[in-house]
């Protein structure tokens, strides 16, 4: 955190006043994602321990942009402590609009035509930019090989149809990996492969998509970005749409180089089908075996494009054992009961019509003793800040509360705070995510401290904000000692 205020000063010529944890450890990365302002500027920060990856994403970046590619520019890096500073693009991601705007299989005119304007400059990352991209730096392969290949068929096959007790074959399986990967690598691989182009590694500032997150970038073929993009897995696009948008691809790439449409379709689906394994594998590792189960709320969307995989799609090679995988999948009461919610189009209830989960979220006293549950659950968190900074200690702050801009301002500027708060809503979502599985009705969340006052009611008010951002949960917030009127303050 202070790498990034030094860096932050040292570009803007004064200190960051807010400081706001944007990911932590609650996305898939394990980077920690930092937004920093004053009154006059914002940037973005990230603290990364893997100096291979950091390096790879700042040297794409300004490679991008001598391209005139629409990426955040870098402002300062500090790879001795894993650390850089970056452009703030806002916080509305594609995978945004389309969430807001959608209403079951109709989207929005102006969705579509966001996707049009990305996969419109797709071709120029993938053909133009690559062209003369130093692929050295690349981390961890400099090109989607038969070992990468390798690396994300064994993700699926050992974090996914193993941790979710799916029947195979394993020395059938691998024969079809060897006839799946034998047709991958016969597609043209001389172009830049994003890695990761999905919906929400595309920013939208002002109507105009933004590309992050490609520190993983290779060499590869042009397939698989673009399947990356229309079987996103929580995107759900209509059949209709992922052929209109694929079309509208192809015909973008037709600018930059002789293109054989039938040859790319010949490799297309096998794309996609590795691309939909590679994500199941990631959902796998961080929902059965790291036991995050917010995870696992993608499984569904995966499953119902396999499904229509099946019936649509053609391979150009028999893979019967992974056919047969993908069959049992689709039969397994343990993943169909992840998919129970789910419906084969999404859902066009109003929150009010799908609200079942309740939680009550407090702040008090240690002092005081603990709130008692009326509810009826008798379970929940209760969580202790009272070994965080204390404004109470501080005369300025005496007659104030946690809701207060300066001891919030105070508050969000220690490190510890941020940490404390990523470790107790890691918690809190994955028992929200579970409950509404199991169609609980109440949950409590409790944040203490000395007096009740500051920081477990800048606490409890942070967990609620986060509460309310997820659909379909009521959230009631009581300050206990505010309301009675017997806050204390200091030690």
């Amino acid at each position: 955190m202070d790498v990034l205020k030094k860096l932050f000063e040292h570009h803007f010529g004064s200190p960051a006043t807010q400081v706001m944890p944007l990911q932590g450890e609650l996305g898939g990365s394990g980077r920690a994602i930092i937004r920093l302002a004053n009154d006059t500027a914002s940037a973005i920060g990230v603290v990364y321990g893997v100096r291979e990856e950091n390096v790879a994403f700042l040297e794409f970046s300004r490679h991008f942009r001598k391209h005139r590619l629409p990426v955040p520019e870098i402002y300062e890096e500090d790879l001795s402590q894993g650390a850089y500073l970056e452009e703030d693009l806002g916080d509305t991601t594609l995978f945004d609009l389309l969430s807001k705007g959608r209403s079951g299989e109709d989207i929005p005119a102006d969705v579509v035509a966001a996707y049009k304007k990305v996969v419109e400059m797709l071709p120029r990352v993938q053909i133009e930019a690559g062209k003369d991209l130093n692929y050295k730096v690349c981390y961890p392969r400099g090109s989607f090989d038969r070992q990468s290949i390798a690396w994300d068929l064994n993700y699926f096959k050992y974090y996914f149809l193993r941790l979710a007790g799916v029947p195979f074959n394993e020395q059938a399986l691998e024969t079809d990996f060897t006839r799946l990967t034998k047709l991958l690598l016969s597609a043209d691989h001389d172009y830049f492969l994003y890695r990761d182009f999905q919906s929400r590694n595309v920013m939208l500032r002002d109507g105009n998509p933004y590309f992050v997150d490609y520190q993983g970038g290779r060499k590869g073929a042009l397939q698989y970005d673009i399947a990356s993009l229309l079987y996103d897995a929580k995107a759900d696009l209509p059949p209709e749409l992922r052929q209109e948008l694929l079309a509208h691809y192809l015909e973008n790439v037709a600018k930059y180089i002789s293109l054989d449409r039938a040859t790319f379709m010949e490799h297309y689906y096998a794309y996609v089908y590795v691309r939909i394994m590679q994500a199941l594998g990631a959902y796998g590792f961080r929902g059965f075996y790291e036991r995050k189960p917010h995870f696992l709320q993608s499984v569904p969307y995966a499953l119902k494009n396999l499904r229509w995989l099946l019936h649509n799609a053609t391979l150009p090679v028999q893979l019967p054992t992974l056919t047969d995988a993908f069959r049992n999948m689709l039969a397994s009461e343990k993943l169909l009961n992840l998919a129970k919610d789910v419906p084969e189009k999404p859902s066009t209830k109003t929150d009010a019509q799908s609200a079942g989960l309740t939680v009550r979220v407090f702040s008090f006293s240690f002092h005081k003793g603990w709130p008692k549950d009326e509810s009826g659950n008798g379970g929940g968190f209760v969580f202790d800040g009272r070994s965080l900074p204390n404004p109470g200690r501080e005369e300025r702050f005496k007659a104030q509360t946690g809701r207060d801009a300066e001891v919030i301002e105070y508050l969000n500027a220690q490190e510890s705070v941020h940490k404390f708060l990523a470790n107790a809503w890691s918690l809190v979502e994955a028992s929200v995510t579970e409950y509404e599985r199991r169609g609980f009705k109440n949950l409590m969340v409790s944040c203490g401290c000395t007096g009740g006052q500051h920081r477990s009611v800048y606490l409890a008010e942070e967990i609620a904000k986060r509460l309310r951002a997820l659909k379909g949960v009521e959230v009631i917030v009581h300050h206990r000692e505010l309301e009675r009127g017997v806050g204390v303050a200091g030690a």
